[in-house]
């Protein structure tokens, strides 16, 4: 069974910066998209960014120019460093698998985190 777990959540000041980490357990050969996605109180989730196997990256235009995702295909974890957040920043976030092969299979559909809480007040 593939599971994924968050760290780096915490709480910051605007203007701060946090990194967040997500590694994977299981039988894992390669993955296909990982990515982030956070949910706001009262809100629905949102993408932030994936990373593509190939290292091709995608923001939400709320992030772009102060978060960057990246991934370690060879540990199968995915960062994401925010820099200049904001309180609207505030939010849970997921970490995200979609599509992954375990070295016999290819499993299609979504994994989740737990999901690591992100906080921006002052």
């Amino acid at each position: 069974q593939v599971r994924l777990v968050e760290s780096g959540g915490g709480l910051v000041q605007p203007g701060g910066s946090l990194r967040l980490s997500c590694t994977t357990s299981g039988r894992i050969f390669s993955i296909n998209i990982m990515g982030w996605y956070r949910q706001a109180p009262g809100k629905d989730r949102e993408l932030v960014a994936t990373v593509t196997s190939d290292g091709r990256t995608n923001y939400a235009d709320s992030v772009k120019d102060r978060f960057t995702a990246s991934r370690n295909n060879a540990e199968n974890t995915v960062y994401m460093q925010m820099n200049n957040l904001k309180p609207e920043d505030t939010a849970v976030y997921y970490c995200n698998v979609e599509g992954y092969y375990d070295g016999t299979h290819y499993h299609t559909g979504a994994i989740w985190g737990q999901g690591t809480q992100v906080t921006v007040s002052s």
